[in-house]
């Protein structure tokens, strides 16, 4: 690969033979180009890297950036009202850098083609002024510098290629705090290429399976229960064929395919902070479980990194304490207002933010209820209740004054209070991703119901196979709306990027 030195960093930096801009009118081949231009980079920065490890000497600082994208409108012209996304407000220069052209190859096709067909204007593609971090050139899983140590011991690594930046990896456009600078380009996504970066490394990390198994449609649960219970039902339905799901994978990156069995259940020796588990479709329209244990922390933790993948919708399903004496153990309760308690994300979305209840996500879930129970109309209120789910941050609130809490919970018309399905709501909010919540009365505190270990047992056996069956009904309904439709206004600000 031919190299020269580079003519905007230090003059010793070594870097990629230039780049020269292409401007597409059709989206696939936009990023084909993205996905050449990405390969050659990160490319050249492994095979640098791979030369020095084997003692090749240094001659200077090696440099490579991600590919961008961008548009330019000179129009003031309105787009079809009706979409969310897929349009820019008022004239100017829109761009974005981009990373994993493969993985995210389908989204960036759908984006681009919008954009270009709701502003008749081509794409230009071109070399960023991002340097794309060493780490993030590697494959998943790689550990750069412990390879390194015994050919460059005597030299950092930071001297060499750059590094992830957290001064610049962050939230500021999708918290709605990017500061516009006159004469710049405006982003058009919600995240960049570092951010997206730093956000797949955690998701392999967290969940022990790769970024590219991660389905559209997530289900989020605080027991291992519904876990146990979505592996078994994916695990039969893999074995009969796959009822129009392609393959299961577990933690581990482990992999049934359709239509094969899987004797060993032990997947790994030991699991992850929070396992994921993917039922595959084709176009990634399936089904991803995530055991995301209890509170705020773990919820935002996990919704910060999925959200880099653009999902179409996720949803919470596991259990509460059931805040009203007419409720019974085993009820459902659908969440239509959050009282949020949690703090966690108070620095990147203020509590006097409403989080809305979607009208698509809503109806899927109620739909669902009465498919799976049986019940329907006014006798669907013997056992599911609408209303406001407080989350909080302190499990054991029930030793502190009562007074305090109780009051609050009143007043807001909370129905049921868990640790994290208002983070959960409140980041896809933020992220503009649809939410829902449907969780299950395992407890009544305030009515001296408490779980003990033979109730509980009894408890889990009966309700979590329904209240699973429930949620994989719910997302199966939001995957048969169009997109568009799933997609809300609701969920967008004053000044939105054009990429979902």
């Amino acid at each position: 690969m031919s190299k020269r030195i580079s003519s905007f960093t230090n003059p010793s930096s070594i870097i990629p033979s230039a780049y020269e801009p292409r401007v597409f009118d059709d989206a696939t081949a936009a990023v084909d180009a993205l996905t050449e231009l990405y390969e050659r980079n990160t490319g050249f920065l492994v095979e640098a890297f791979g030369a020095l490890a084997k003692g090749a000497p240094v001659t200077g600082r090696y440099r490579a950036c991600y590919p961008q994208v961008s548009i330019e409108t000179t129009s003031f012209g309105h787009a079809d009202s009706r979409l969310s996304y897929g349009h820019v407000t008022s004239p100017g220069v829109y761009t974005t850098t981009v990373t994993k052209p493969k993985l995210f190859r389908r989204y960036l096709i759908e984006q681009l083609d919008l954009l270009m067909r709701n502003h008749s204007v081509p794409v230009t593609v071109s070399e960023s002024d991002t340097p794309i971090p060493l780490h993030f050139a590697f494959g998943e899983g790689a550990h750069v510098e412990a390879s390194a140590t015994a050919s460059l011991s005597d030299v950092s690594l930071r001297d060499l290629f750059d590094t992830p930046d957290l001064n610049t990896t962050d939230d500021l456009i999708a918290n709605g705090e990017y500061d516009q600078v006159p004469g710049e380009p405006a982003p058009l996504a919600p995240f960049t290429a570092q951010r997206i970066d730093y956000s797949l490394a955690r998701l392999s990390h967290y969940t022990a399976t790769s970024a590219d198994h991660f389905q559209n449609f997530v289900l989020f649960t605080n027991y291992q229960f519904y876990i146990d219970e979505f592996a078994a039902w994916a695990r039969e339905i893999m074995a009969r064929g796959g009822d129009g799901y392609d393959a299961f994978v577990e933690p581990g990156n482990v992999v049934t395919m359709a239509g094969s069995v899987r004797d060993d259940t032990g997947v790994v020796g030991r699991m992850p902070q929070m396992p994921a588990y993917h039922l595959k479709k084709a176009g990634h329209s399936g089904i991803t479980l995530v055991n995301i244990g209890v509170g705020p922390s773990n919820a935002k933790t996990i919704t910060d990194h999925i959200a880099v993948l653009r999902p179409h919708a996720w949803l919470m399903v596991g259990h509460c304490a059931g805040l009203r004496n007419s409720q019974r153990l085993g009820d459902y309760v659908l969440a239509h207002a959050y009282v949020r308690e949690d703090h966690v994300l108070d620095d990147d979305l203020p509590v006097w933010v409403p989080i809305p209840a979607l009208a698509e996500v809503q109806q899927a879930l109620e739909d669902a209820v009465e498919e799976i129970t049986g019940y329907e109309g006014f006798e669907l209120k013997r056992i599911m209740r609408t209303g406001t789910v407080a989350t909080i941050d302190n499990r054991n609130w029930e030793l502190r004054d009562q007074r305090g809490p109780v009051k609050r919970l009143s007043q807001s018309r909370a129905i049921a209070l868990d640790m994290e399905s208002a983070t959960i709501a409140a980041n896809g909010f933020r992220f503009r991703v649809p939410y829902g919540t449907l969780l299950c009365v395992s407890d009544k505190p305030l009515h001296g119901e408490l779980k003990l270990p033979g109730m509980a047992t009894a408890f889990y056996r009966t309700q979590v196979s329904q209240h699973l069956q429930i949620g994989i009904c719910a997302v199966q309904k939001l995957a048969a709306m169009p997109i568009e439709r799933l997609h809300s206004r609701k969920l967008r600000s004053f000044y939105e990027t054009a990429f979902q």
